[in-house]
């Protein structure tokens, strides 16, 4: 089953609260999808905005997980809280991209929070800001001057082993049963340049069973 998300207007805003839970089955197989990229925008003058997506994965489920890119407009304060629980015997491809602001404009202010889990043990944790709250975010040991981030988060069984794709990428094995693949770039076009292949590729990622001619 495929799922796209389509966004009611622009956002979100400052203040706003967003939630998304999913549940995908034993033997089902669900593609999240969104229609546009989410632009995080200023608004009116509030808390952060805030979006948690919660998903659990059952043994022999199947969730990939492919939104389009999160824009940082300046000026914005948004914090994404990302928890996934994925049995043992299911498989996950978890994609995330940010873009650092809008043509030619500053980067507003973005707290990425991630955590997987597989077979209750924990494969994957990673907390990531940028924008005028995280001094040093654009410098060299950060983003190195890219304005743009992807990653991929691969867990299950039967896992690619994927080359180092390009320069400003990296392909690790996690410890466990997963990869993370990340890409930095001046824009997202050389982001999904590296990560759309992997996200396209094999039986596992695409949820065919392995023995399937």
């Amino acid at each position: 089953m495929t799922v796209h998300l389509v966004g009611g207007a622009a956002g979100p805003l400052r203040g706003d609260e967003l939630r998304l839970d999913i549940t995908v089955g034993p033997g089902a197989r669900l593609e999240m999808l969104s229609v546009a990229a989410s632009l995080a925008l200023p608004g009116r003058v509030a808390a952060a905005s805030r979006m948690t997506v919660t998903a659990l994965v059952a043994e022999g489920g199947v969730l990939r997980w492919l939104p389009e890119p999160l824009i940082a407009a300046a000026g914005c304060d948004h914090v994404v809280v990302s928890r996934v629980d994925v049995a043992e015997g299911g498989t996950l491809l978890w994609r995330d991209d940010l873009v650092c602001g809008r043509h030619a404009e500053a980067s507003g202010a973005v707290r990425a929070d991630t955590l997987v889990r597989y077979g209750g043990v924990t494969l994957y944790r990673h907390e990531f800001t940028v924008g005028p709250s995280a001094p040093g975010w654009d410098g060299a040991a950060v983003l190195g001057g890219g304005r743009a981030l992807g990653t991929v988060i691969l867990a299950g069984d039967e896992l690619p082993s994927p080359d180092v794709p390009a320069a400003d990428a990296a392909v690790m094995r996690l410890a466990g049963p997963g990869v993370l693949a990340t890409a930095v770039g001046a824009d997202i076009r050389q982001v999904k340049a590296v990560l759309d292949p992997l996200c396209a590729g094999t039986r596992v990622l695409t949820g065919v069973p392995a023995n399937r001619s």
